[in-house]
């Protein structure tokens, strides 16, 4: 199993459960801004013929290769289910993890990723400046959202870490870097996780 990936972006949440798993795998450090002729970047034609769109995560097992970072973390878990990733759990559990990684994703991960293509990623004559206003909005009224739809207790589904604490983690991490207003609480959520040895070992491999 090989996992592509850059830094603390999203393929650190690949790594992490990667870690979590215990599944052997061998990590490729790749900068995605970096020049096509240089072979770890995310524009050279041999990552491209993996990944089309020249980003991470990409993980690669055999034939199969998967470029979205929620379907690398269920296969991960999916190929480890004694590391509790996904918990051995009733469908009504299942159902509300599913609610919580789409909502992840669709609504408090969004504005972060508008905000960086509008600062950095996008070229800069289709960049918005607006746009930093409009996330900052969006991203604020997907955390007042999220208290109401995370149990108050230390994990997000049952009394287990799951694949979704990864995502909360991750996400959390990547809002206090952009500078987010993010509350204390989830700031704290980021940092319990954090110190997981399995997360710790993760920052290990990016040098973080």
């Amino acid at each position: 199993m090989k996992l592509y990936g850059m830094g603390p972006s999203r393929s650190f949440r690949c790594l992490w459960a990667l870690e979590e798993s215990g599944l052997a795998y061998d990590y490729i450090a790749l900068d995605i801004r970096a020049p096509a002729e240089q072979a770890n970047s995310g524009q050279n034609p041999d990552y491209l013929a993996l990944n089309t769109q020249g980003k991470v995560p990409t993980l690669v097992n055999g034939d199969l290769v998967l470029t979205e970072s929620a379907a690398i973390l269920y296969y991960i878990a999916r190929c480890a289910p004694e590391s509790g990733l996904l918990p051995n759990a009733s469908m009504d559990v299942y159902a509300k993890l599913d609610e919580l990684v789409i909502f992840i994703m669709a609504e408090l991960e969004q504005p972060l990723w508008s905000n960086g293509k509008h600062r950095f990623a996008l070229p800069e004559e289709v960049r918005i400046p607006q746009m930093l206003e409009t996330a900052n909005f969006e991203f604020a009224k997907a955390v007042k959202t999220l208290d109401h739809l995370l149990p108050d207790s230390e994990y997000a589904i049952g009394n287990q870490f799951s694949l979704v604490d990864i995502l909360l983690a991750q996400t959390f991490n990547w809002a206090i870097r952009f500078e987010f207003d993010v509350p204390q609480k989830y700031r704290d959520l980021r940092d319990r996780h954090y110190q997981r040895p399995a997360a710790q070992r993760a920052l290990e491999v990016i040098g973080a």
